[in-house]
């Protein structure tokens, strides 16, 4: 099967997001079972610098706006994954993220830089593709690429769409101006379209249009269709029940992987377990916590955002910490998240470390030294960390949320509380602390949290299923 898998972001070459880490990771266990998948990127300036064998395929006509861009096939660095990069420098060629510019505000055209790239993603999948690789199907994914089904649905092309929502919230909603500028039909601005509350919608339009959905677990692909998390899409979302499945992430396991793990000063695996400790010690040392190797640390490394519940934590610190207990945290997000985290740390010197930032390195050695990770999600449509957290042996206190509750046992590889409430985490934080203080409990949970299997291999041959079935009926 030759599948396109089309994606504004994809590790190592440019990420914001866990949309890189599943773009960089689903793709390559695709073609490790087979299947003969690339990547399709935006030009960003990352991502052109950090290919290699970077070639010119065709200038690409037709676009919306007049966008002059070239196409250019490439191989990822790290793996060989072959990938096309639709080279439009006017449109990413410049300076900040891939979204938005270096004040944080969004590109003001981006409604034309992605309908743009949705439109390259539809001329390659058709049947009149300028590569000399037909793809069978087109994979979208997110917003960014959600006019692709549009595209190809309403020019009659018949090469099966697949849409996958990794996140609901991010719907790439515009002005009903940008209709025209996009080249899609007045007619499709409706209900039964791309029409969303008076504005357009991306997102819409790839849940519509697309043959079918998918979503990154199955409990979010269930919640989705209710009004609580469907964000205004729930009504299209159970119309569509039939055709929307979750299937559950993966994670890298050789990136992710204590016995091999070059970020960390020591190693371990789940038979040997006493380089943890050590990895405990030196992250105490290097965040200037207290050496005390019986505290029990609290690891939460993530976006600091209302959806990710980070108030919930301030709320149970006091908590946390009157136990004796620490917390080390690595993020970065809304600032008066950032001021609370950084006071909270100013107030408790010893016992906890607040880094506001990001650091990959960092971000492997919290989950290596921690004893538990705290998540209470409001909503969480997969959730990676707590993957990494199961895989290192570092129990994870989670919401029961989308691929939080679809991961975590509770009682048996973590703690899971049912409301998103600073009660109900300090209930399920109480109950982590008690199990943390009996030691043969606490190895248990930790042999069996380490045993479990999150590979990406699992996914791939999900996805496989998928495709195959699309294409039978296609």
């Amino acid at each position: 099967m030759r599948i396109l898998f089309a994606t504004s972001e994809a590790r190592p070459l440019i990420k914001t997001g866990g949309l890189a880490d599943v773009s960089g990771a689903l793709p390559v266990a695709l073609r490790a079972i087979g299947l003969d998948c690339r990547l399709l990127l935006p030009g960003y300036p990352a991502v052109i610098a950090g290919c290699v064998d970077v070639k010119p395929v065709c200038a690409l006509n037709g676009l919306p706006g007049d966008v002059v861009a070239n196409l250019l096939e490439a191989s990822m660095p790290d793996n060989g994954m072959p990938l096309y990069i639709v080279d439009a420098p006017e449109l990413y060629q410049r300076k900040g993220g891939p979204y938005q510019d270096i004040a944080g505000h969004d590109h003001p055209d981006n409604a034309l830089r992605f309908a743009v790239f949705s439109k390259v993603a539809a001329m390659l999948a058709a049947s009149d593709t300028p590569l000399d690789w037909h793809p069978d199907l087109l994979h979208c994914n997110d917003w960014q690429t959600g006019l692709a089904p549009a595209y190809l649905r309403l020019s009659g092309e018949t090469t099966p769409s697949i849409m996958t929502v990794h996140n609901l919230a991010y719907q790439g909603v515009f002005p009903r101006a940008n209709m025209s500028l996009v080249g899609l039909p007045p007619e499709s601005f409706a209900i039964d379209g791309v029409e969303y509350y008076g504005s357009l919608s991306f997102l819409k339009a790839g849940l519509y249009y697309a043959d079918r959905l998918t979503t990154v677990s199955p409990s979010y692909a269930e919640e989705i269709r209710l009004p609580a998390l469907g964000m205004g899409m729930q009504g299209l979302l159970s119309t569509r029940g039939a055709d929307l499945v979750g299937i559950l992430n993966g994670i890298d396991t050789e990136e992710w992987d204590p016995a091999n793990d070059p970020h960390l000063p020591h190693k371990f695996s789940a038979r040997s377990r006493a380089g943890k400790q050590r990895c405990k010690s030196k992250l105490q040392q290097d965040l200037n916590l207290e050496p005390n190797k019986d505290a029990p640390l609290f690891g939460v490394i993530a976006r600091l955002a209302h959806q990710k519940g980070l108030d919930l934590i301030l709320a149970v610190a006091d908590g946390i910490l009157h136990r004796g207990g620490q917390i080390a945290l690595l993020g970065t997000g809304e600032k008066v998240l950032e001021a609370a985290f950084r006071d909270l740390g100013a107030l408790h010197p010893g016992q906890v470390a607040s880094v506001i930032g990001y650091d990959e390195g960092l971000s492997h050695r919290i989950e290596a030294g921690s004893d538990i990770f705290l998540m209470p999600s409001r909503f969480e449509p997969c959730g990676l960390n707590q993957l990494y957290s199961l895989r290192y042996g570092t129990i994870p206190v989670v919401h029961a949320t989308g691929g939080l509750k679809d991961t975590v046992e509770d009682g048996v590889t973590g703690f899971v509380f049912e409301e998103p409430t600073a009660h109900a985490l300090w209930l399920a934080v109480d109950r982590a602390l008690r199990a943390h203080a009996d030691k043969k409990a606490w190895k248990r949970m930790m042999r069996a949290a380490m045993s479990r299997d999150f590979s990406w291999e699992k996914s791939a041959r999900e996805y496989e299923a998928l495709y195959r079935s699309m294409l039978e009926t296609a």
